[in-house]
């Protein structure tokens, strides 16, 4: 009689295992994510010695800055921290459609057009449509080699037989091993084929991309250890209804992170934008009360982005606060400072709150922005003319210095602006910006009376 082949029940976000199928994994929490899957077989029987690599001294260790192999993307290198370092893992993920497969087949082709040839593996796409997106983005090349491949024992057969720059793996959910007993994007068989993948990158000194989708809520698919497999995880994202792109760095072991890269979707395909404050700013309209314009820092970027606030009187019993593209918890201990200090009455009323563009911001620094803009449009009064506002708000109505004050000061200059509102604590680094005026506040008290008592 055969034997009945062991299953287990694998968690798809953390990769805790469970005997049986429960509603809520006892790990991290989620609910609804364990899938059933072959147990993995037994190891070998534990104490068996194997030779391994010999320890040496970290003072006899070489410290020199790993090569780095560059992108042919201005942008793409920016986020990496200056190109792909040899034999590292790197992690694309973003929503479907976003353009992920443009954007690496566009940097395949310019990498090999100066270093050696690129291995393209594609386990969701033929290479006939390949080709046509190709052909669209006018980058077909003899030396981008295709793959349209599942089997992981294939693509590193593949990648081994001759001398690649880099390797791209779209995508790693649908890659699956012959020593797997479950099928492709399983846990079990994702974090065996990142490892092998991660295993080929170190030995060979070959950089390796690979793509990973992405969940309802915007995360990467997959166990957590996948993120910990690799060396860095990027994440690209956009809104459907805008045509710019934007990169970021979540971890990166060879670079910051955080770093940012914009691109702007056209039909020949991505197009690094060298200006982003230009083109957050494109459609403002200056002067109207609720809007503010924020000197922000991403990574080692300055950006210049609108804040937009519009306040209504509520209609129901509970007003609502919504925010896009800013925390709303942040927004609301926002509002209860102004209401505090500043004396402005917004319990009664509804708040909605914008970063126009599409564009995001999780620093401290926006504080001052999102105070400015609330409080114009409340008032019903415009910030002056040209203005650029910067700076942490406390609980206490106080108005802290933020980091990269240079930075965000040179960024309003060369676009224009003739004032900056920002923190007392950072007034000394305008001083380096003549034909800046600069508005030192200490308090949101102070910010109201600067801007229309």
């Amino acid at each position: 009689m055969a034997r009945r082949p062991v299953t287990v029940f694998s968690c798809s976000a953390c990769g805790a295992q469970a005997p049986r199928w429960i509603g809520r994994c006892t790990e991290c929490g989620g609910w609804n994510t364990l899938v059933e899957e072959a147990a993995a077989p037994p190891s070998r029987a534990r104490g068996a010695a194997t030779p391994g690599a010999k320890p040496v001294p970290l003072s006899g260790v070489d410290a020199a800055d790993a090569p780095r192999v560059s992108t042919g993307h201005p942008e793409v290198d920016r986020v990496l921290g200056g190109g792909l370092v040899a034999g590292s893992v790197v992690l694309l993920g973003g929503e479907p459609g976003i353009g992920k497969s443009t954007l690496l087949l566009q940097v395949a082709a310019r990498m090999s057009a100066t270093a050696d040839p690129v291995l393209y593996v594609s386990a969701e796409e033929s290479a006939r449509q390949i080709r046509m997106r190709a052909d669209r983005l006018g980058v077909a090349s003899s030396r981008v080699f295709l793959l349209p491949e599942t089997s992981l024992e294939k693509i590193l057969e593949a990648a081994s037989g001759a001398r690649f720059s880099a390797v791209v793996i779209d995508s790693i959910q649908t890659i699956s091993s012959a020593e797997g007993l479950s099928g492709a994007g399983t846990v079990s068989q994702v974090r065996e084929c990142a490892a092998r993948l991660a295993v080929f990158a170190k030995g060979g000194d070959v950089p390796v991309i690979l793509v990973g989708h992405v969940t309802k809520d915007g995360s990467l698919a997959g166990p957590k250890t996948l993120e910990h497999l690799v060396d860095a995880v990027l994440s690209f994202e956009g809104e459907r209804f805008h045509a710019h792109r934007v990169i970021r760095a979540l971890k990166n072991r060879f670079g910051p992170v955080h770093e940012l890269g914009v691109f702007e979707m056209t039909g020949s395909g991505l197009v690094e934008v060298k200006n982003p404050s230009s083109l957050y700013l494109g459609s403002r309209t200056a002067g109207r009360p609720g809007s503010a314009v924020l000197a922000a820092v991403e990574g080692t970027r300055p950006l210049l982005v609108e804040v937009q606030a519009l306040t209504v009187e509520s209609k129901y019993g509970t007003p609502r606060r919504t925010a896009i593209g800013f925390d709303s918890t942040r927004l609301a201990l926002l509002l209860a400072v102004l209401e505090r200090h500043g004396k402005l009455a917004l319990s009664g009323h509804d708040v909605f709150l914008n970063l126009a563009g599409g564009a995001e911001s999780e620093e401290p620094a926006a504080d001052l922005a999102v105070v400015a803009a609330v409080a114009g449009s409340y008032r019903g009064r415009a910030l002056p003319p040209e203005s650029a506002l910067f700076g942490e708000v406390g609980l206490l109505g106080e108005v802290r210095a933020v980091t990269d004050g240079p930075l965000r000061l040179r960024e309003a200059v060369s676009l224009g602006f003739r004032r900056v509102i920002l923190p007392a604590g950072n007034a000394a680094e305008a001083s380096a910006f003549p034909d800046l005026e600069a508005i030192p506040v200490r308090s949101v008290e102070e910010l109201l009376a600067r801007t229309g008592g």
